[in-house]
């Protein structure tokens, strides 16, 4: 089931907003003003029945040849109806042409997005976002996105998120970038472990065997950073193991680690990739889950000593990966690129502030502008004990930004600077990042 609410280790309260929200999603009828503006432009937008296979079948195929991947075969076609069945998925649909195929799509579900002081808040998850290349410029994404702003603030959820392909398209819609992840190429003929000595058990195993300890290791990783979100199986499934229809999925290995008592603390999933010269080959990391220290130091130790290799290469790390302290040369580990990762979305402001927390107190007034008219407001946040309270006043502003700007700087990440002097702050840009900026950046570890 797929509405990527958290896992049974979640305390309960949580688990049951979570499944609240998740089921409203199900029973939220398509967005009105967008439905219309579309029949204007001589389409039609509706909820996909995910029940009917021929239906949902076709609205797969859309999403599939959105992105340019293969033609999906039948096995990727049934796994897909089964991991994506109960996400919430709208298409856009021509009827002027003989096709069943959407020529617009889009899914969204509740995730629990971890945000600063540790809580898991409610956000609506956007993706698989595509327009035909036939049908650009007739208002499709507007509506597929006005519409899934406007349901997910009708159903109270104070968030919206989305991981982009494309970073020039999603702050119309008051999207801000709030987590980077960086790329790393690490050359292990050139550097030499400088980390601690490592205890514990690493060993190999298999991705249906070790499904259910991932779970519970991966819920841990989520719940360990702001920016993580909590996994539906669908999303945790493809970093445990590949799905079908993956390229290489002979070359995957999974390898666990485990603490010395036995407590099941992280893996990492990779390919190995041959080489004219066998003493080279290169290692492409696919996900490494470690929910301690422990584990982080072990499983990175595991990959630049592993024989035969000459270059490992990692993605969707955090900003503050500590790579350059476990190695001999810092040269022999870098960064290749970071790049705007989870986009965040405040629909709900007084809710979205007073759910997360604060490392530092202090009062601000916070003037706030949204061209969809979901979170704009004139609000005071005043933090106490590193909670926040949030209410309307008529004071004068300390800071005055779009909403897409608020939502850059929710998580904590340090960009009020720069985006002050980008003039999408106007005020105290500095009292805004002491009370909003945390001490470990956030970091979204994966895709959805």
């Amino acid at each position: 089931m797929e509405q990527n609410t958290p896992s049974s280790s979640a305390p309960i309260d949580e688990q049951a907003a979570s499944d609240e929200h998740a089921a409203s999603v199900d029973r939220a009828p398509i967005d009105e003003q967008a439905a219309s503006a579309l029949t204007g432009s001589g389409l039609r937008l509706a909820l996909v029945d995910t029940s009917d296979d021929a239906a949902f079948t076709e609205w797969i195929r859309a999403d599939f040849r959105g992105f340019h991947s293969p033609a999906p075969k039948e096995e990727v076609l049934t796994e897909a109806r089964g991991y994506l069945r109960d996400r919430r998925t709208t298409a856009v649909y021509d009827d002027a042409i003989p096709s069943p195929t959407p020529v617009g799509t889009v899914n969204s579900w509740v995730a629990p997005l971890t945000v600063p002081g540790g809580a898991r808040v409610d956000a609506w998850a956007i993706s698989s976002v595509t327009v035909a290349p036939t049908h650009r410029r007739r208002g499709v994404a507007r509506a597929l996105l006005g519409s899934e702003l406007r349901t997910a603030a009708a159903q109270g959820v104070p968030l919206a998120i989305l991981t982009v392909s494309e970073s020039v398209i999603y702050g119309r819609w008051g999207f801000g970038p709030a987590t980077f992840a960086s790329e790393w190429r690490i050359d292990t003929k050139r550097v030499r472990w400088a980390g601690p000595q490592t205890g514990g058990r690493l060993s190999f195993t298999d991705p249906e065997s070790y499904r259910e300890t991932g779970y519970r290791v991966l819920d841990a990783v989520m719940a360990s950073r702001p920016g993580e979100i909590g996994l539906s199986p669908y999303l945790a499934d493809r970093l445990i193991g590949p799905l079908k229809g993956t390229p290489d999925a002979e070359r995957f290995r999974l390898v666990r680690y485990d603490s010395a008592d036995g407590e099941p603390q992280g893996f990492v999933s990779y390919t190995v990739k041959g080489e004219d010269d066998f003493t080279r080959h290169k290692v492409e990391v696919e996900y490494l889950a470690a929910a301690t220290d422990e584990a982080l130091v072990a499983l990175w130790r595991f990959l630049l000593e592993l024989d035969l290799v000459a270059e490992v290469r990692a993605w969707t790390r955090g900003v503050d990966e500590p790579l350059p302290a476990l190695v001999s040369d810092v040269r022999g580990a870098r960064v290749t690129a970071v790049e705007d990762h989870l986009w965040v979305r405040i629909l709900d402001l007084p809710a979205a502030l007073e759910a997360r927390g604060y490392e530092r107190d202090g009062s601000l007034v916070l003037d706030v502008s949204d061209d969809l008219g979901l979170a704009n407001g004139r609000y005071r946040l005043t933090v106490t004990d590193g909670v926040g309270r949030v209410e309307a006043t008529e004071d004068a502003p300390d800071v005055i930004l779009p909403v897409s700007t608020l939502g850059s700087v929710y998580l904590g990440h340090d960009l009020a600077r720069g985006l002050a002097l980008a003039g999408r702050i106007t005020g105290d840009a500095a009292a805004l990042d002491r009370l909003f900026r945390t001490a470990v950046p956030p970091r979204l570890s994966t895709w959805f």
